[in-house]
C-alpha cells in the first residue's frame, strides 16, 4: 500500500480567515492569522544516538571485584562514595541498598544478573528436568493482568534463558515444545523440551537489583538483567533525586526501571529493552525527567496488552517530563499517563510501532503533548479490543482536563486522535471529566488502515459544549484524499464536511 510522503521540516501554511458579523453595517473584525502545519515536527528528523553503558563516563572509585558481596563493601564506606563494579558478570543474590549520595558505576561489559545457573539436568520421558531450584510459593495478586486471562502465566516471576535466549513459560507439562519451559512449583521442578546439557541455562531468581533505600543516588554504566521482579515492581527501584543514566536494563520479569515516590529523579540515555511487563514506570513521583532513552520491545512475558500497565512507559499520580525518547515496538501502550497525573509534558518523542496507543492520557489533569512523532501504533491490542475510537489511537485523551495536543505528527495509526468521555468518578483535583482539551497544529495522516479521528462518549458522560476544540490541524486522508467516513462524534461517523459542520477543525485543511 502506498503511503503519503511527509517530509521533515518546519514549514507551515498561513490561512487568513475572514471575519463575519450579523450586522452588515458594522466593520468586520481583523482576520486572525492561523498556522496550520504542512511538515512534521523536528523530532521526525532527529536521531536519538547511542544509549546504554557505552555512553557512560569512566568510573573512578572503590572497586567491587567479581565474586564480592557489594553490600558489604557499601556498608564499609561512608555515604556519598562512588563504587565501580569490575568488568564481568556479578551474580546478585539480594537487593543492593545504596546510601545517600552513593554512585554505583560500571562500564561496557559490567553485568549485574539476578539469575542462577541451572545444572544437573536429567532426561525425563520426552523432556528434561532439574529439581530443587524454584523458590517457595509466593502471593500472586488478582490485579496482575495477563493477556492469557485463563492460565495467567505472567504472574510468575522466574524466567529461563538458554544460551541467553529467553524461553516462553507454559502452564502445564503437556504444553512443552521447543523454546518453552514449565515450572512445576508444587514438585519444585523446571522442565524444558530441548536437550540443555550442552548449553548454558540460567533462571532469574533475585527480585531486585538495586532498591530505593536512599536519596540522590546515581546508577550508571551497568547492564542489569534477569531479575525476577514482581509485577508493577522494577529491577531498579528509583528514589528521590536519583540519576539513572547510561545503563542497559533488559530481560527482567516485570518493570525495568521503576520510580516510586522518587521526586526529582532523572532517567536518561538508558536502553530499556525486552522486560517482561513494562520498560519504565513512575508512581507518586513529582518532577521526574525521563529523557533520551531507548524504550523498546517490552512486555515479553504476556501481560495484558491493551489495558494493564504493559508496554513502554507508564506513570500514575505523578508529574514531570517525558521527552526526546525513542519508544518503539512495545507490546502495549507507548507512553501512558493514568490516574491523577498533572503538570505532565510529553514532548519530542518518537513513538512508533507499539501494539496499543502511542500516547494515552487518562483520567488526569494539566498536560501538554507536543512535537511528538506518533506513527504506526495500535495494531496489536489483543483481547477485548477492536478498532473503534474506544480502543484508542495514535494519541488518546481519555476523560482528562486542561490538555493541549499540539504540533504532533500522528501518522498511520489504528486511529488518528481519539478523544474519550467516560464516567470515571472523582480524583484528587476534582471530577474526572473531559474538559478544556485543545487539539491544534497537528499533522494527521490517516492512510487506508487508519479508522478515524474524533470524539466518543458514553451515555452518562456526554461531551460538554466547548469541552474539546480541534483547530489549525492538517489532515491527509487515505488514498487519493478520500474524506468520507474518517471522523466521529456523538456516535456517528462523519465526513470531513460533516465534521466541520459539527464545529470542529473549521480553520483546518485536508488533502
Amino acid at each position: 500500500m502506498r503511503r503519503h510522503a511527509v517530509a521533515a521540516g518546519g514549514s507551515a501554511l498561513l490561512l487568513l480567515l475572514a471575519g463575519c458579523s450579523g450586522n452588515s453595517g458594522a466593520p468586520s473584525p481583523a482576520a486572525p492569522t492561523v498556522t496550520v502545519p504542512t511538515a512534521p515536527p523536528a523530532a521526525a528528523a532527529a536521531s536519538l544516538g547511542p544509549t546504554g553503558p557505552s555512553t557512560a563516563k569512566p568510573c573512578h572509585g572503590v572497586a567491587i571485584p567479581l565474586g564480592a558481596d557489594p553490600q558489604k563493601l557499601i556498608d564499609a564506606h561512608p555515604a556519598g562514595t562512588t563504587f565501580c563494579f569490575a568488568k564481568g558478570t556479578h551474580r546478585i543474590s539480594k537487593p543492593i541498598h545504596p546510601r545517600d549520595g552513593d554512585t554505583l558505576g560500571g562500564g561496557e561489559g559490567v553485568v549485574l544478573t539476578g539469575s542462577v545457573q541451572l545444572t544437573g539436568w536429567q532426561h525425563d520421558g520426552d523432556h528434561w528436568v532439574v529439581r530443587g531450584v524454584l523458590p517457595t510459593s509466593y502471593e500472586l495478586k488478582s490485579q496482575w493482568k495477563c493477556e492469557d486471562d485463563n492460565t495467567k502465566p505472567c504472574r510468575l516471576g522466574e524466567q529461563v534463558f538458554v544460551d541467553g535466549k529467553h524461553l516462553n513459560r507454559v502452564m502445564s507439562r503437556d504444553q512443552l515444545k521447543p523454546g518453552t519451559f514449565f515450572g512445576d512449583y508444587q514438585a519444585n521442578a523446571v522442565y524444558v523440551a530441548d536437550d540443555p546439557t550442552h548449553s548454558s541455562v540460567e533462571m532469574s531468581k533475585t527480585t531486585t537489583a538495586i532498591d530505593k533505600t536512599a536519596n540522590n543516588v546515581t546508577v550508571t554504566g551497568l547492564t542489569i538483567e534477569h531479575f525476577a521482579s514482581k509485577p508493577q515492581a522494577g529491577a531498579v527501584q528509583v528514589g528521590p533525586g536519583w540519576k539513572v543514566t547510561a545503563n542497559e536494563v533488559r530481560w527482567n520479569h516485570a518493570v525495568g526501571i521503576m520510580v516510586i515516590q522518587g521526586d526529582r529523579a532523572e532517567l536518561s540515555r538508558n536502553t530499556v529493552a525486552d522486560n517482561g511487563q513494562l520498560g519504565i514506570g513512575q508512581y507518586r513521583s513529582e518532577g521526574v525527567r525521563i529523557t533520551q532513552n531507548l524504550v523498546t520491545r517490552n512486555n515479553t512475558d504476556g501481560f495484558w496488552i491493551a489495558d494493564w500497565e504493559a508496554g513502554g512507559i507508564k506513570s500514575t499520580r505523578s508529574s514531570g517530563e517525558v521527552s526526546g525518547n525513542d519508544i518503539v515496538a512495545n507490546r502495549g501502550v507507548g507512553m501512558w499517563s493514568d490516574i491523577a497525573e498533572h503538570g505532565r509534558r510529553i514532548a519530542g518523542n518518537r513513538i512508533r510501532d507499539n501494539a496499543a496507543d502511542g500516547i494515552r492520557y487518562e483520567i488526569s489533569y494539566q498536560a501538554v503533548i507536543e512535537q511528538n512523532v506518533v506513527e504506526s501504533n495500535g495494531f496489536g491490542t489483543g483481547r477485548n479490543s477492536g478498532g473503534s475510537l474506544w480502543d484508542g489511537g495514535g494519541i488518546n485523551v481519555n476523560t482528562s482536563s486542561q490538555v493541549e495536543v499540539r504540533g504532533n505528527l500522528v501518522k498511520d495509526n489504528r486511529n488518528g486522535i481519539s478523544i474519550q468521555s467516560r464516567t470515571r468518578g472523582q480524583g484528587p483535583r476534582g471530577l474526572y471529566v473531559l474538559a478544556d482539551v485543545v487539539v491544534e497544529g497537528n499533522l494527521v495522516v490517516m492512510d487506508d488502515s487508519t479508522a478515524s479521528t474524533g470524539v466518543v462518549e458514553n451515555e452518562r458522560s456526554p461531551t460538554r459544549d466547548g469541552a474539546v476544540i480541534f483547530r489549525r490541524n492538517s489532515y491527509q486522508l487515505g488514498e487519493g484524499g478520500n474524506a468520507e467516513d474518517r471522523f466521529a462524534f456523538k456516535g456517528k461517523t462523519l465526513s470531513w464536511n460533516q465534521w466541520q459542520q459539527a464545529g470542529f477543525d473549521q480553520d483546518s485543511i485536508k488533502s
